[in-house]
């Protein structure tokens, strides 16, 4: 019992301690209106607990001062040193004091004379100032004594003013006097005097503003583009922030909305301090004028003299000089002066009361928009650099966006951009039709070597490139087509890229953007690149390896227009499935090139062939052939070998119907040289020579130079000469006229009158001459058999002419 009473005690007492700890740091954290209920809890606590509280108060009371002590202490030394530089200070500062104190009083006795003479000024002043205003009334009251008023402009007002006032009040009432009838008769000449000085003042001002147009529109146009500048800087920030929808109602805002757009100038004056037509130019002639004129009477005159004077003026600004279309500064020094000619005006509008009204200004405006774009479609049909049709595109811009801003429409300026729009693209045509025209020239038409992995990759990011079976070979490799494939590539983006720049600051949609790149990238494609493919395939220098590589070229080009088409869609983000997105023609311009170029190999395929054909000389009066093909065919055939060979690069179709026509044409060049009119003789010699060319033109056609023909159909291009040899090789005339006309006949190809040219030539037309003579001795009825076959053969001839 006693331990359990023990422990509660020893509980109790530390509960009773650390109430004591709380209370303590109530009193040192409180503040002392609230110390005395703190302290009450101590008494309301057990018996003897405000004694034990005063041992623990006055433990921590100890345990402060010994805190305060060592802190004393601490800082003991630095109390020390700085009460003695106090004192040191001490008497230096009593010195200072009692220097002060002496230059004040000297300062206040120097000063006594000079307040004294000052307040002498002051007095004299407000005399002089006093007898000035004496005057000034004076002169007002009596202004027929003095006439040199006039000269100053500042007292116009008061001076008619107070003339009013003399002729109204002050003159009737002492009329009877002479003065006062001078003054009256004066009055009148006086108020001329001021309307004659007025009117020159504002002659001379409107001289002033014809020279300072020229500044004024500079400066409105550049406070324009520092507008630009600052709606596209706050247009980009806002663009980080916002959403798209939100930026579009932005841009809305700041261009369709004329309040919004003249706090935009007004903020962007503040901002960059620009100069505006007030500060270039003193108007107050003008309100003087108007105002002698109004008080006069006399407005409407006024009114009329200056409306008539700005549109002379008007028509001298808008005269253009000859040679503006030369030089970008001639057309801004242009606008420049109409766009200074209406901020004036527009001032002029807005700062007094119907001297022109908006009716005036918009007449004046409508003759300078019809005169300006008379002058811009001329003069810009000169220009042939694309970099000043650009500037002058800018120009226009900036030129309509100021006037807009001061309210004037300016629809039909941006209408006019399109036409300039195809003016530029003009240029950039001929322009590129030079930079293709050069690609031709330097290009070696031989397939690009690639050496190692950099420079594949270097071809490979200019041009889209992708062939699997390519990418599998080692280096070194070559692609298949020329250097010029990748450079025309790049000169395209380059050109689309110089075609967007006019469509900058037009504020079209993006749609409208993407259908100018694409109708402006196929007059590139369909006009210039296709008419420089085709001048270069006309080329004579231009041969057969060049016109395969040509069709490779165009091959490529053609499947790069889809990667044209991605090109212009990540410019603009117009969907290419959009309904109303115009397509590239690529596709019908490089095929066209490429039939052109075909066309080209089968025409100087058989230019060749006629070449190697003049070669031949046949001794078409041989008794026996050589036994051995002619050095000319054998020549030939082998050029066709090779040449062949080179056609396998190209699409299979083509190389089958090179070949054909090379065939075709060689058979009829065979003909037309048996059949020739100027060849009167012909031996049978001459023929078996002859057969023995046509029969290696045969097995060449037999060999397959190009693959893919089925059968004998290459074959079939020298079937006219193989029957017609084996017709006269033969002599087999009986069966050819038995079963002449019958689908089944041997020599179903043979005409009667190909026959019978080819026999003529083998008939005996003289004693000397006839390759048959040793048959009128040996075998006169072989002679007599060509005579009845040379009959047949003439009645079917004239049978198939009559029937015909």
């Amino acid at each position: 019992m006693e331990t359990v009473l023990a422990n509660m005690a020893e509980s109790e007492s530390l509960e009773t301690v650390t109430e004591h700890e709380r209370i303590l740091q109530e009193i040192e954290s409180t503040d002392t209106a609230c110390v005395g209920p703190t302290l009450r809890s101590v008494y309301d606590d057990q018996p003897n607990a405000h004694k034990r509280f005063m041992e623990k108060l006055d433990a921590r009371i100890r345990n402060h001062d010994r805190e305060i002590e060592k802190m004393c202490n601490f800082h003991h030394q630095g109390f020390v040193d700085a009460i003695t530089e106090l004192l040191k200070v001490r008497a230096d500062a009593e010195k200072l004091m009692g220097q002060v104190s002496d230059t004040n009083r000297r300062l206040q006795d120097a000063g006594r004379e000079v307040t004294a003479q000052t307040e002498e000024v002051i007095r004299c002043r407000i005399q002089q100032r006093n007898m000035a205003t004496t005057v000034e009334k004076l002169q007002l009251c009596i202004p027929g004594e003095t006439p040199h008023l006039c000269k100053n402009l500042s007292v116009y007002y008061s001076a008619l003013k107070t003339m009013e006032q003399l002729e109204n009040i002050y003159i009737p009432r002492v009329s009877q006097y002479r003065f006062c009838q001078i003054m009256a008769e004066t009055l009148p000449k006086l108020r001329e005097e001021i309307k004659e000085i007025s009117m020159s003042d504002l002659k001379d001002f409107l001289e002033s503003i014809r020279k300072h147009s020229d500044k004024i529109g500079e400066t409105a146009m550049r406070q324009c583009v520092c507008v630009c500048m600052y709606i596209y800087i706050y247009i980009y920030i806002y663009i980080q922030r916002d959403s798209l929808k939100s930026t579009y109602l932005l841009i809305l805002l700041i261009f369709k909305v004329t309040w919004a757009r003249k706090c935009f100038f007004n903020l962007v004056g503040f901002l960059f301090k620009v100069l505006t037509a007030q500060d270039l130019v003193d108007f107050s002639p003008v309100y003087r004028c108007l105002h002698i004129y109004t008080v006069l009477g006399d407005r409407e005159t006024f009114e009329n003299y200056y409306r008539k004077q700005r549109k002379k003026q008007a028509r001298l600004v808008l005269q253009p000089q000859s040679n503006m279309h030369e030089t970008v500064e001639g057309y801004r020094k242009y606008f420049n002066q109409i766009v200074g000619f209406f901020v004036v005006e527009d001032h002029i509008l807005h700062a007094t009361q119907g001297l022109v009204t908006r009716a005036f200004t918009d007449e004046l405006w409508n003759m300078a928009l019809s005169k300006i774009i008379a002058v811009l479609r001329t003069h810009s049909s000169y220009c042939s650099d694309p970099d000043l049709v650009l500037e002058l595109k800018n120009l226009i811009v900036i030129f309509a966006d100021t006037l807009q801003g001061y309210g004037f429409p300016v629809n039909r300026l941006f209408d006019l951009l399109f036409e300039v729009r195809d003016q530029y693209n003009e240029t950039l045509l001929k322009k590129w039709a030079l930079v293709f025209r050069d690609i031709f020239e330097q290009d070696n038409y031989s397939p690009i070597p690639v050496e190692n992995e950099e420079e594949y990759k270097a071809v490979v990011s200019r041009f889209p490139f992708h062939d699997a079976e390519i990418e599998k070979q080692q280096f070194p490799k070559k692609l298949p087509m020329s250097q010029s494939v990748p450079q025309i590539y790049s000169q395209v983006k380059e050109f689309i890229y110089a075609s967007l720049k006019f469509s900058e600051s037009l504020h079209r949609s993006s749609t409208e953007i993407d259908d100018m790149l694409r109708k402006s990238t196929n007059l590139l494609l369909t006009r210039t690149l296709s008419s420089c493919l085709q001048n270069l395939i006309k080329k004579p220098h231009i041969g057969l390896t060049e016109l395969v590589q040509i069709i490779i070229n165009t091959t490529h080009l053609e499947y790069a227009c889809k990667y044209l088409e991605d090109f212009i869609t990540n410019i603009t983000n117009v969907s290419p499935e959009t309904v109303h997105t115009t397509r590239l023609y690529g596709l019908s311009t490089f095929k066209d090139a490429r039939h052109a170029a075909e066309g080209e190999i089968y025409t100087k395929l058989n230019q060749k062939i006629d070449e190697f054909i003049q070669l031949a000389d046949y001794e078409w009066g041989m008794a026996e052939s050589d036994g051995r093909a002619s050095g000319y065919l054998m020549d030939l055939i082998n050029f066709l070998r090779s040449t062949f060979q080179v056609f396998t690069h190209l699409p299979g179709k083509v190389a089958q119907t090179a070949c054909m026509s090379a065939c075709k044409h060689l058979a009829t060049s065979l003909m037309q040289m048996l059949l020739d009119t100027e060849l009167k003789q012909i031996s049978m010699g001459a023929i078996q020579q002859f057969n023995l060319d046509v029969i290696q033109c045969e097995l060449f056609a037999s060999s397959e130079p190009v693959p893919g023909f089925q059968g004998d159909t290459l074959q079939l291009a020298f079937i006219d000469l193989r029957q017609l040899l084996d017709l006269f090789m033969v002599w087999d005339w009986s069966t050819y006229l038995a079963d002449y006309g019958q689908p089944t006949s041997k020599y179903l190809r043979v005409n009667p009158s190909t026959a019978l040219a080819l026999l003529e030539k083998m008939k005996d037309t003289s004693k000397k001459n006839n390759i048959f003579s040793q048959f009128r001795k040996n075998d006169r009825d072989k002679q007599k058999l060509i005579e009845t076959v040379v009959k047949q053969l003439r009645s079917l001839v004239n049978g198939m002419s009559q029937h015909s």
